[in-house]
């Protein structure tokens, strides 16, 4: 259960809380308290150090978050403070992986390699968004069957391969505007065949649907959506808020693309799906708004692993009168953690890559070929075949057995025959002594 915070007038300021404002430190205390937006269970413990009562110091955080509040016009009375810590995140990630700023100087220049790990990227966040919906498959088994563009043996499969048409077809389509029609069909490739509701793939909920956000393990009901009948206003509304490029009241695109998977999640326009619906509505307008970066980011393998904070970041919004800044600032918290992921992902691969270089003396041997050597290196029970390279390198199947073929003609690998059909690769027996060498 969420703690309720207590009502508060601003007009009931005491002289002697007014003048504690005037102190720096005290000042200083409360500001940190907004940059991490913390809420009344956190805030109260606070209270004592502070020299302050429980209800007074939430009173002053709140009074000094409704100074920078905005408004979401036409959405429940849904609001957020914008405070100093969300516009210098905002400012740093326009720094890394905003439009041209300066992505380049962490991402390799070579565009078969930028489109590989795009595929490698895109891999990792259609599996994690579909494990956070209960897509009961291991990391591997789901990364095989994507690569060999294996047929999905169950629900869980197919929830990770609709994830993966869905976002590639996101990239495709993203500087389309949003229309209803689009969100139906987002919302139905993501879900063909991944649901409990056989016909609610591709369709909002209907009025006698009764669909509640309850806790899987209490029967706690934690959220109760607005009625279906506000779906159609609510749906044109998320589209003229998402098309929208010349704002009234200016929001920073980032923010703009969380406070749209808010709203799907908030408003619950489908009878399931609606999580992964909402992530993918949020990569859609990132790359609309030219933040190419996000493409290769895993945000849902971060929110996987702190999904309680995640939920709680909808619950404490609910019960502070629709204040979606925990939301925004969870967010934002995440999106720095996908960025940090992703660097230390480039460095490790330009490692590997500097690993496969040294191999080149080895003469009479490609780049690619020096690639597939590192991997036995490091997978001494490796067994590729020509599918594996293809996959892993993006070549034609004749480049791919060319490939394999060549290096065991060299003496680095052995061919054995894995299914009567399939040809595999493994070390030759003189494999270690070649590499030493």
């Amino acid at each position: 259960m969420i703690e309720n915070p207590p009502l508060v007038d601003m007009i009931l300021f005491t002289e002697e809380i007014l003048d504690k404002l005037q102190n720096e430190e005290t000042l200083a205390s409360i500001n940190k308290i907004n940059d991490n937006y913390l809420y009344w269970t956190d805030v109260k413990y606070r209270a004592n150090a502070l020299g302050f009562e429980k209800d007074d110091l939430w009173r002053l955080v709140k009074f000094l978050r409704s100074r920078t509040d905005v408004k979401i016009v036409g959405f429940e009375n849904i609001h957020f403070s914008l405070s100093n810590y969300m516009q210098k995140r905002c400012h740093e990630f326009d720094m890394n992986f905003g439009g041209s700023w300066g992505a380049s100087k962490i991402f390799p220049d070579d565009k078969t390699t930028q489109e590989l790990y795009l595929i490698s990227s895109i891999m990792e966040e259609a599996i994690a968004s579909s494990q956070m919906e209960g897509a009961a498959t291991t990391r591997e088994v789901a990364k095989e069957m994507l690569r060999k563009k294996m047929n999905p043996r169950d629900k869980s499969q197919r929830m990770i391969l609709n994830n993966y048409t869905t976002i590639n077809f996101i990239r495709d389509n993203a500087k389309k505007d949003l229309t209803p029609e689009l969100i139906m069909q987002i919302h139905g490739m993501m879900t063909e065949g991944a649901l409990d509701i056989e016909d609610a793939a591709g369709r909002f909920r209907r009025s006698e649907e009764n669909i509640v956000v309850g806790n899987g393990i209490t029967g706690e009901t934690v959220h109760m959506p607005p009625s279906a009948a506000c779906l159609p206003n609510f749906i044109e509304l998320l589209c003229r808020f998402f098309n929208d490029k010349t704002p009234a009241i200016f929001i920073h695109p980032i923010i703009r693309g969380i406070i749209i998977h808010f709203l799907i999640g908030y408003y619950h326009p489908f009878a399931d799906g609606n999580g992964r619906t909402a992530r993918a509505l949020f990569y859609w307008y990132m790359m609309r708004n030219d933040y190419w970066l996000v493409q290769y980011l895993s945000i849902s393998r971060i929110i996987r692993g702190s999904k309680k904070a995640y939920e709680k970041s909808y619950l404490y919004a609910e019960h502070d009168s629709n204040d979606i800044g925990y939301f925004i600032q969870y967010n934002l918290e995440v999106l720095g953690k996908s960025f940090e992921e992703l660097r230390k992902y480039l460095l490790r691969k330009h490692q590997e890559k500097k690993k496969s270089e040294r191999l080149l003396h080895l003469g009479n041997i490609t780049r690619r070929q020096a690639e597939i050597i590192r991997r036995y290196i490091d997978n001494p029970d490796e067994i590729l075949t020509s599918v594996d390279v293809i996959n892993r390198f993006g070549v034609s199947p004749g480049t791919a057995k060319s490939d394999l073929r060549d290096l065991a003609k060299k003496g680095y690998l052995s061919e054995i025959s894995l299914n009567g059909r399939t040809k595999g690769y493994v070390k030759s027996d003189n494999f270690q002594n070649m590499i030493h060498r």
